[in-house]
């Protein structure tokens, strides 16, 4: 009896760890506020790309069109390494395999092209949260620059 007692501390000790992959430390940003900064698109050879920067011109998040392979970019600033990003829209959330840059101490997943849940990104009502597990949302404003990156990979 003790045994069992000690392993079911043991499981819920292991599930509510910081460093398991899962939403970030405050999952419901259905009513956060979006942070202040802005969207900045550009062209590139490649594809194209919109940037969210802080109001003090540095990028938080860049959403990031490859052409020639038909992939969307999703890059996000992150202090530590991750294995996983997630991302919630007002229509669906999910957490997406990510690979972590140490030199520029960013993570990024990748997703197709036609993957619905661009669409999900794109049309998402008043906020888009970006998190890393343990960490709290970065939440931002959605405009029509991220759907424009998104239709670049489309066409």
């Amino acid at each position: 009896m003790t045994f069992a007692f000690v392993a079911a501390l043991a499981l819920v000790a292991a599930i509510q760890s910081p460093a398991a992959a899962g939403p970030p430390v405050q999952p419901n940003v259905e009513f956060a506020t979006p942070v202040a900064g802005s969207w900045r698109y550009a062209t590139a050879s490649d594809g194209s790309a919109v940037t969210f920067s802080n109001p003090s011109g540095q990028p938080q998040l860049t959403i990031r069109c490859t052409r020639a392979t038909r992939r969307v970019s999703i890059i996000k600033n992150a202090p530590s390494a991750s294995a996983s990003l997630w991302i919630w829209t007002s229509s669906q959330a999910k957490t997406l395999p990510a690979t972590y840059d140490s030199t520029s101490a960013r993570v990024s997943a990748e997703l197709g092209a036609y993957d619905s849940f661009l669409d999900a990104i794109a049309s998402s009502r008043g906020r888009i949260g970006f998190s890393t597990p343990g960490l709290a949302a970065l939440v931002v404003p959605p405009w029509a620059d991220v759907a424009r990156v998104i239709e670049d990979c489309r066409v």
